[in-house]
């Protein structure tokens, strides 16, 4: 979808490129009221735009809106980027052209929410935010919908409407050098390795684990906690909760091949 060469009447194959020094040069124009600069940084940018929509070709939108909605974030992105910051331009558009493109997504979703519905979840999350500040705790449904006169079970349903799907294998956090994904938050009591553990001789396996290793494999495949509850439980972070749990799955699995 994203291949064809000229898209929204822009002929990739030509778009520009800028080195660092000309892109810094030109933010500084810009920044003084330069329109030749901006017209100019916003050409030399159309191939970031280009590259951020490759990731929504699963979607299968057309090329020529994505490259629209995405080229109003880069321009979003120029009118907010802060030269005094030691960052390069790409890494701070980048996240905001994403944005962009993600909300004109939700709000043109084959399943659509109607316009009261998104108005009722904003103006939840405004009273939220407010309340919020005022106890200085996060408020509660239920807080919620006497603030603004409006039964909790529609601020449920108005919140579960503008959220944005996401996937299990997506990063939920990272200390730097292992990350945990959101299936690692997912509590479940079906052991999720139980193809290959239901087959496995258990007392034997497990002897060939550390103590550490033992109560973690126990907590989470057979007890059906999540790693942070049992990071919680054992006193360890949740980063080596999921580190000891991979080692110990694999050392069993090496054992038994």
């Amino acid at each position: 979808m994203i291949r064809k060469v000229e898209i929204a009447g822009v002929n990739t194959s030509k778009l520009p490129t800028l080195s660092n020094e000309e892109k810094n040069e030109l933010l500084k124009k810009i920044k003084d009221g330069d329109e030749g600069a901006r017209e100019k940084f916003i050409n030399g940018n159309l191939r970031l735009v280009l590259s951020v929509i490759q990731r929504f070709a699963y979607r299968g939108e057309n090329a020529d809106d994505l490259f629209q909605i995405g080229c109003v974030g880069l321009i979003k992105s120029i009118d907010n980027f802060d030269l005094s910051q030691n960052v390069q331009f790409s890494t701070y558009a980048v996240p905001m052209i994403i944005g962009e493109i993600r909300r004109y997504l939700r709000d043109n979703n084959m399943v659509r929410v109607s316009r009261s519905v998104r108005d009722l979840a904003y103006k939840a999350l405004q009273a939220k935010e407010r309340l919020s500040k005022e106890k200085g705790k996060e408020a509660t449904i239920e807080e919620i919908a006497k603030e603004i006169g409006v039964p909790k079970e529609e601020i449920v349903f108005s919140f579960d409407a503008i959220q944005d799907p996401i996937s299990l294998q997506e990063p939920a956090y990272n200390d730097g050098s292992d990350s945990t994904y959101i299936m690692d938050q997912i509590s479940d009591r079906k052991n999720t390795d139980e193809k290959w553990a239901e087959n496995l001789t258990i007392a034997q396996a497990m002897k060939k684990l550390s103590q550490r290793e033992k109560m973690i494999i126990t907590k989470r495949f057979f007890d059906g906690r999540t790693q942070m509850e049992v990071a919680e439980e054992i006193g360890i972070s949740q980063a080596q909760v999921s580190r000891l749990e991979k080692e110990a799955i694999e050392r069993i699995k090496k054992a038994y091949k």
